[in-house]
């Protein structure tokens, strides 16, 4: 093939993944009270975690500002909500571009990478719905320096919060897949990165800081647990690949 038929190839792939996007996305956005009845459980006390946790009862009251804000966020979440549950499609498409040129054993490896990465990608997107987020939320949205000091929070500031902490969380969690691969490689070693511990916990730290939307110590250690132990994960990993 030439590269202008490779264009048309991937041009055919990308369009494709487009409209499974959309499609997606619409069914979310149709399915309003349902994918709203999920984006929201976190701000009560009947949800999951914090009923396994033993948590107060406690509900928090959003607000919104905008006129058009209710309708944007709707359509922002579906679109999340479509491209979600669209990506082992999207992911497919990719992989039926890219495998024609690659051996036997590249393709083997790129669908243990592809699968591997892929749900390393959800499970930070679940610890952060049903563990990092909830605590966030149940921490700051019941802070109060005064009993005469009411928090009112807007729709708008609890979705962002929700999308890009699921967003940041799902690529952090791929911190394992890409250890594995660079000592695959024999860049990194699980000593190295045995002996690289102390300086690993201060950039987790950092990190943390710079991903959380708040500045309180407590979504700090929230935050910061679970890479901590992914990171303990990866030095596992990359033993095993020796």
């Amino acid at each position: 093939m030439t590269f202008w038929d490779h264009l048309d190839v991937l041009r055919s792939s990308l369009i494709r993944m487009a409209i499974a996007v959309v499609v997606f996305g619409i069914a979310a956005f149709v399915m309003k009270e349902e994918l709203f009845g999920v984006v929201l459980a976190p701000r009560s006390s009947d949800f999951v975690t914090y009923r396994l946790l033993g948590v107060d009862a406690f509900s928090l009251h959003l607000m919104n500002t905008g006129l058009t804000e209710q309708f944007m966020i709707h359509m922002r979440t579906a679109l999340y909500a479509g491209l979600l549950v669209a990506s082992p499609y999207i992911l497919y498409e990719l992989f039926r571009f890219v495998s024609p040129g690659l051996y036997q054993n590249e393709r083997h490896y790129a669908v243990w990478i592809v699968g591997a990465a892929y749900m390393m990608f959800l499970v930070g997107t679940l610890v952060n719905y049903f563990v990092v987020f909830p605590l966030t939320v149940r921490f700051l949205g019941t802070y109060q320096v005064s009993p005469d000091v009411a928090n009112m929070l807007t729709l708008q500031s609890y979705v962002d919060t929700l999308l890009g902490m699921s967003l940041v969380m799902g690529v952090v969690f791929e911190l394992p897949v890409v250890s594995g691969l660079l000592g695959r490689m024999g860049l990194i070693t699980s000593k190295m990165m045995s002996q690289y511990r102390r300086h690993a916990i201060v950039a987790i730290l950092v990190v943390a800081a710079i991903i959380t939307p708040t500045t309180d110590v407590f979504t700090l250690f929230v935050v910061s647990l679970p890479i901590y132990l992914l990171y303990e994960l990866s030095i596992q990993i990359v033993r095993c690949t020796k």
